[in-house]
């Protein structure tokens, strides 16, 4: 649906993106990663046009980016863009139909979005008499009531306490069943992992990583387990199968972190283990997306 082509953005002295190509298929829930000022809502700002780039093209199936496109997307943004005097109902179809929405057919969506979250009763309201969270909601349902083909969220749960953050999430997945394709940049990698299919990973306004997050998470495997047993282990003598990094005793148990050797298998260990000591868990240790974030983006040591 979309392609990114070799982005370059240059305000003053600062280089926002340099060179950043991505791709983002038909139906998928991508993740716009980065730490802050990487130059994630620089790419964001390009692809909703609110900015140009200074060299490089974005295509959108299969046309190069251009107003009409406008229609087809939806951008929820980090930094909230309510009007704090004006009325719930009024705002949202004043939005709807800036969409191209007609009166009629906008206060039909408008109803039946306040009805399934439950805002029915914040028509008549202003948005400062609302917190965080509700007019997270109301911004959302802004977002996404013209039925956009791309959806762009930018930190699309600040503001939601844990029940309402699961009710949006599930919003966002029976949108995307229902062929919606999204955008999606946060700093909660457990987000991530619950719902992107693919990343792309930006850095000083570069992209350092992007593909499915399942093959990125198996690149990132390196034999490490977590070994739960009862029964005593020689600490000499296993130094060709493991070598351990870090033991302690839980409940009348040990609990080992090991890593084995290159080309040992899982099997391998438990052959081992079995005649010595009773196995009560062999989990391994995968890595999981804030693990590979820090990893990439931490500052060098060197």
């Amino acid at each position: 649906m979309l392609s990114v082509h070799n982005i370059v953005k240059q305000y003053a002295s600062h280089r926002a993106l340099n060179d950043v190509s991505l791709e983002v298929a038909q139906g998928q829930i991508f993740g716009l990663l980065g730490p802050n000022g990487a130059g994630k809502t620089s790419l964001i700002r390009i692809i909703t046009q609110i900015t140009a780039p200074d060299s490089g093209e974005v295509i959108f199936n299969g046309q190069r980016l251009n107003s009409d496109h406008i229609a087809q997307i939806g951008y929820l943004p980090e930094e909230r863009g309510l009007y704090k005097k004006m009325e719930i109902g009024e705002q949202v179809l004043y939005l709807a139909k800036l969409k191209g929405l007609s009166t009629a057919e906008a206060t039909k969506r408008v109803k039946y979005w306040f009805e399934k979250l439950e805002m029915g009763s914040w028509w008549n309201k202003k948005v400062e008499d609302l917190s965080k969270g509700m007019q997270q909601k109301v911004q959302f349902v802004a977002t996404v009531l013209h039925q956009p083909e791309l959806i762009i969220l930018d930190e699309p749960f600040s503001g939601f306490d844990p029940v309402n953050a699961d009710v949006i999430k599930n919003e966002i997945l029976e949108l995307n069943r229902q062929g919606a394709t999204f955008i999606f940049s946060t700093h909660r990698m457990e987000s991530v992992e619950e719902l992107c299919d693919s990343i792309a990973l930006i850095h000083q306004s570069k992209k350092i990583l992007d593909g499915k997050v399942a093959d990125i998470k198996e690149e990132y495997r390196n034999n490490t387990y977590w070994l739960e047993y009862d029964g005593s282990l020689s600490s000499e003598g296993h130094e060709t199968l493991y070598q351990v990094i870090k033991k302690e005793e839980i409940r009348n148990k040990i609990r080992m972190k090991i890593q084995l050797q290159p080309n040992v298998t899982a099997n391998q260990l438990l052959y081992y283990l079995l005649p010595l000591v009773n196995i009560h868990r062999l989990d391994e240790v995968i890595a999981t997306m804030n693990d590979i974030f820090i990893e990439k983006v931490k500052p060098s040591q060197n």
